[in-house]
């Protein structure tokens, strides 16, 4: 856990030190005001708030152990987006109360407000709407399954309709017979849930839960651009109607190490690179396009679609070939848990 704990009182880093055990953090986890670290051997600041910034956005998770408006005031210049905030979270001096103020469902801080609490016999203290009303809440599931949410704007107005009613749900993988409260089977309406690696939008708005279960195989020239890359990709996404967002990593040989386009190429994805020796690709299973230049080149006749399916599970889109740049998509086994 990349987590970060604040203190501002004996008391508070009294707390501290007991959550770094329960945790399992280091002390270094642990800020406070110079006048507190001393003794404990925390991190010290001449001002916590100072230092704000860069904690705020290298930490999936910030504690707080004082009053909810000191956190608030240290947190407030660097909030972003429910996007990318991390989650956090306030519990007071007595350890009585754990409470979420930010990225509840996103950054995962009332999963992790009930976590610390089941820890500590603090009582969690939820204030989303949908965790009060025992609704589904498209957002935190979309998290915790490992879906990309097509749009927080359609998130939005997901979880505005549950609170006053049923939303349909569709979804390209079988969906349990029991669904949570407020959804209902569904492919038309206003406002609706669809589950699936493909760009569908069976309603007027559509918000889509996208898991990320494909693996892209790339083989690609010595020296070509990322440009190149991405539009190859692009090209074998559209004609096959998938969504980008399903991506879980970029696989290819490992003499493309170097690659600087390819690197690049992954960094503008937000996907992990996985690289395959010449020996473990021609362990894949299957029968492949096969080139006798790669061959000569890497070892192997295929690099796409035999790392592709090193890490997925069948074969999606076979090789395709576009301006020395060839890919192939592999998709893993996946089902709906709701």
């Amino acid at each position: 856990m990349n987590a970060a704990v604040f203190c501002f009182s004996p008391a508070a880093c009294e707390l501290a030190e007991k959550l770094c055990g329960l945790l399992d953090l280091p002390l270094s986890a642990v800020h406070s005001t110079e006048r507190y670290a001393a003794p404990h051997g925390f991190t010290s600041h001449k001002s916590v708030c100072a230092d704000m910034g860069g904690l705020f956005r290298s930490h999936e998770l910030l504690i707080f152990i004082c009053a909810c408006g000191i956190a608030v005031r240290d947190i407030a210049p660097h909030l972003k987006s429910k996007a990318e905030d991390p989650a956090v979270l306030v519990m007071d001096e007595a350890g009585k109360f754990v409470i979420p103020i930010l990225s509840g469902h996103i950054g995962g801080a009332n999963a992790y407000a009930r976590t610390l609490a089941a820890l500590t016999g603090a009582v969690p203290v939820i204030t989303t709407a949908t965790d009060l009303a025992g609704r589904f809440s498209c957002d935190a599931w979309a998290v915790e399954h490992g879906c990309a949410i097509s749009s927080l704007a359609a998130a939005k107005a997901v979880s505005a309709a549950i609170l006053t009613g049923d939303v349909p749900i569709f979804s390209e993988f079988p969906l349990p017979k029991l669904l949570p409260a407020g959804l209902v089977p569904g492919d038309a309406g206003g406002v609706g849930i669809y589950i699936g690696i493909r760009r569908e939008t069976p309603y007027k708005t559509t918000l889509r839960l996208v898991p990320r279960i494909l693996t892209l195989g790339v083989g690609c020239r010595c020296g070509t651009a990322a440009d190149a890359i991405s539009g190859a990709v692009a090209a074998a996404f559209d004609a096959a109607n998938l969504d980008p967002a399903a991506i879980s990593c970029v696989a290819t040989a490992d003499i493309k190490r170097d690659e600087a386009g390819l690197l690049e190429f992954a960094r503008s994805l937000g996907a992990p690179l996985k690289f395959y020796s010449a020996d473990e690709l021609s362990r894949a299973p299957g029968e492949f396009h096969d080139s006798d230049f790669v061959k000569r080149t890497v070892g192997v006749g295929n690099v796409c679609e035999r790392a592709a399916l090193l890490t997925g599970a069948t074969l999606i889109i076979p090789k395709t070939a576009s301006n020395g740049v060839t890919v192939a998509v592999a998709a893993r086994d996946w089902r709906v848990e709701l």
